[in-house]
């Protein structure tokens, strides 16, 4: 599904990523690499093989786009560090010489000699016009897009049926992107009627 904000194109994509066209960049929010981990940690057996879900997706979309830049918008790994990240970092290198993006996430909290990757560059945010990146939402006089909230809206059908799905949002000065990882929460989301959101469903973008 293409979406055009201030004369640039994104696919929106049901893989719950942005194709950013004109600049050649995958957008993505909210992986939380690791929290499989994390939650074995506290006793709650999860297979890291959730994340290797994540990182094939990313895979595939890197070869369907050949983009020139793969930008995280935070929240790339959930937790301490764990193997969850060595396998990441390996995955990493191993698509130089593709550049990877990292805006710092709350949740991005390992020590800084984890992230010294030839290919991957860290940043508190990014400006590349029209738009503004970061992880969350911020006032800007560019356009923001940002990801943290892990947005999502409940539609109800007859029989008193209901279902909450990830989305696309996007107002008048900034825009949302849902969450990316396979292991991730949502959060439902207020609209105003001049917003505009696309939600994922059976691996279809979907605007409502």
């Amino acid at each position: 599904m293409e979406h055009e904000i201030l004369g640039q194109r994104l696919l929106l994509l049901p893989e719950k990523a942005i194709y950013w066209k004109e600049k050649g960049l995958l957008i993505i929010a909210d992986i939380h690499l690791g929290k499989a981990g994390h939650f074995r940690k506290s006793g709650i057996p999860v297979s890291d093989l959730i994340h290797s879900k994540d990182i094939y997706t990313i895979e595939k979309l890197i070869n369907l786009f050949q983009p020139k830049e793969v930008v995280f918008l935070g929240d790339l790994f959930h937790s301490d560090h764990n193997q969850g990240w060595e396998i990441f970092k390996r995955w990493v290198k191993s698509k130089a010489p593709l550049q990877f993006r990292l805006i710092l996430g709350n949740h991005d909290v390992l020590d800084a000699s984890c992230y010294t990757i030839s290919n991957l560059n860290i940043c508190d945010n990014l400006e590349a016009a029209p738009f503004y990146f970061s992880h969350i939402p911020e006032e800007s006089n560019l356009y923001n897009l940002a990801g943290h909230i892990h947005p999502a809206i409940g539609l109800s059908g007859k029989g008193k049926q209901r279902l909450t799905l990830p989305c696309f949002w996007f107002g008048e000065k900034r825009g949302l992107l849902p969450a990316f990882g396979h292991f991730t929460g949502s959060a439902k989301i207020s609209l105003k009627k001049e917003d505009q959101v696309f939600v994922i469903a059976d691996d279809t973008v979907i605007k409502i």
